[in-house]
């Protein structure tokens, strides 16, 4: 397994400078590939050289080599994470293809996913859809088996937050309700402890916002729900199946 361990973090490195291209075009509707990768102050094209993961922002103190603006420490950031999920993923099921393939995948997404909604307060259809069909095509592929539990885990997810959205429009948004379902097609059962990470994780922080804002300001505040539910997600990847098996368990 060590072995397997430095590839999926050069890899994850490397997808993760893609995902924030993802991140700062998708929404705006741009070229994920055109124009090539540039310093958004003075539009001048990033060396090979200087667009090396982590590396690079690192050798450039955050700043741009031709123009000297300050970049975003989040580009290094995200690359890490990027790099540190994917090891974890592989680290817990590099003995399982389809949780280790399916795991892989599902992080690919939600990482664009919670920037975006962070910073958008929106959830493309276009990478919740794709990222629906190849929960379906790979898990059939890879665990044919489990696939009618992942089916109705999807379905179900998606009910509990959709239904309220429809009912009262203006809280929960269908996004959400998409994203959580779209993680049900990954993590079949496991999406039960996801959503519940995400749900205590969303309330405490609403409870801080409350504490230092007051109850009426802190109420009006909109809060994205979709990182709470990618960060309940990857608790679902990584420890999903044994929280269930040991809630079952015990009840």
């Amino acid at each position: 397994m060590p072995m397997t361990l430095l590839p999926a973090a050069a890899f994850g490195l490397i997808l993760g400078s893609f995902l924030n291209v993802v991140a700062w075009r998708l929404p705006s509707r741009m070229s994920l590939s055109l124009p090539a990768s540039h310093c958004t102050s003075c539009e001048t094209p990033i060396k090979p050289y200087d667009n090396i993961p982590v590396l690079s922002w690192l050798i450039l103190r955050g700043r741009c080599r031709s123009c000297s603006e300050h970049i975003s420490a989040r580009y290094p950031l995200v690359e890490a994470a990027t790099a540190a999920l994917f090891v974890a993923v592989v680290a817990v099921h590099h003995a399982d293809t389809a949780a280790l393939v399916l795991g892989l995948v599902l992080v690919a997404f939600l990482v664009p996913i919670a920037l975006i909604d962070l910073d958008h307060r929106i959830i493309p259809n276009r990478l919740t859809l794709p990222a629906a069909v190849l929960a379906i095509v790979l898990g059939t592929a890879l665990d044919p088996g489990g696939e009618v539990e992942r089916l109705i885990a999807g379905a179900a997810a998606a009910a509990v937050l959709g239904l309220p959205a429809l009912i009262r429009p203006g809280g929960m948004g269908m996004g959400d309700a998409k994203l959580v379902g779209v993680i049900g097609l990954f993590l079949g059962a496991a999406v039960v402890p996801a959503f519940f990470v995400a749900f205590i994780a969303g309330t405490v922080v609403g409870i801080v916002i409350m504490v230092r804002k007051g109850m009426a300001q802190g109420r009006k505040t909109a809060v994205p729900f979709g990182p709470f539910l990618a960060m309940g997600a990857i608790v679902g990847v990584l420890a999903g199946n044994e929280l269930v098996n040991a809630y079952l368990g015990t009840f």
